[in-house]
């Protein structure tokens, strides 16, 4: 027990300057991350504008989608330019956090943007995901009572819940102190357990229904490709196969990304109760601010072409043998393959 708690002091906020670290790691971290996200916010709107000018109209499905990726790329590049620039400056001047301008307002805050945009990145992939397999599983409910209107109405919610979460250690109920070598602040995991695994707990449950939610979608997208539920084909004519395995592709790897950079942080939350490490706690805080400055970076590398490749070698795989009733499948770019549909 006397061990723990002197771990837990090494967290706290009476150290006035940093102990190690290098400012380097911290500038070009900052730099990629402002990099990546407006390269992708350009390109997702040149994509739109051409999407634009080849056809007059677009379905729901394609606004929507894109309101939620563009929500998380703009809160990436919040998250990004809310953290990083106190992380550069507590190097430049040598003093921590708890100690930049003469008082602890920069920890709390730097302590509230972490929090907040963990939470914030999370729930936005899992309304991309909700989004997704509604489009698929219940196409009809989808085209009749989801729109771009439905996707600012929870963006509003996402944010506005997950800034009251994250400002509850403002009022008393869980704190955000600093963490080795004075350059992050974050939740009190030492102390505060109610509110720290409440965090851990939130990011858990949205992790597995995003999970989930991905695995409906690919479920349904191997029916439609296999014939066996036609319903799903007749009732979304304007999308094909390629383009929701393009959308599917970018939502799971960035599903991804965030898991690598979210559980080990979720772990040591919830271990943090019976054994403290600096060094790795230090690591989780790190890959946490990774998330996004990779996520911009995966949505330019998934971008077409790199979808429609995959595409092609996903209709190679699951091709079924022909038979005697056959069609052409279309769905496949740059191909015309006949198979039979089951029945």
């Amino acid at each position: 027990m006397e061990m723990r708690e002197r771990n837990c002091s090494e967290h706290r906020d009476g150290e006035q300057w940093v102990h190690g670290g290098s400012p380097t790691t911290s500038a070009l971290m900052f730099s990629a991350g402002v990099l990546g996200n407006v390269a992708a916010l350009v390109l997702l709107e040149v994509r739109r504008r051409r999407r634009k000018q080849s056809a007059r109209g677009h379905s729901s499905s394609c606004n929507l989608f894109q309101v939620l990726v563009t929500a998380l790329l703009v809160t990436d590049l919040l998250g990004t330019c809310s953290v990083s620039p106190l992380v550069i400056a507590a190097y430049a001047r040598n003093e921590s956090l708890s100690a930049l301008g003469g008082s602890v307002v920069a920890c709390r805050y730097f302590g509230f943007a972490m929090t907040f945009f963990s939470l914030v990145t999370l729930a936005l992939l899992l309304c991309m995901a909700l989004e997704r397999c509604l489009s698929i599983a219940a196409p009809y409910v989808y085209e009749r009572r989801l729109s771009a209107r439905c996707g600012y109405l929870a963006l509003a919610l996402v944010y506005v819940s997950g800034a009251l979460f994250c400002l509850a250690p403002f009022f008393g109920f869980g704190a955000y102190v600093q963490y080795s070598p004075g350059t992050w602040c974050f939740v009190d995991m030492c102390e505060q357990r109610v509110y720290k695994n409440l965090y851990a707990s939130c990011l858990l449950v949205m992790i597995a229904c995003t999970v989930l939610c991905n695995a409906c979608v690919i479920y349904h997208l191997v029916l439609m490709y296999r014939g066996s539920a036609r319903r799903f084909r007749a009732s979304t004519p304007t999308r094909s196969l390629a383009e929701e395995l393009e959308r599917l592709v970018l939502l799971a790897f960035m599903t991804i990304t965030f898991l690598i950079c979210s559980l080990p942080l979720v772990i040591r939350v919830y271990i943090s109760s019976l054994s403290t490490n600096q060094t790795l706690d230090l690591l989780a805080l790190l890959l946490l601010s990774m998330n996004p400055i990779l996520d911009p970076w995966v949505f330019i590398l998934l971008s077409p072409p790199v979808p429609r490749l995959l595409w092609g070698a996903v209709c190679k795989v699951l091709r079924p043998r022909p038979l005697d009733n056959k069609v052409s499948l279309s769905s496949c770019p740059h191909t015309q393959t006949t198979i039979e549909l089951q029945t």
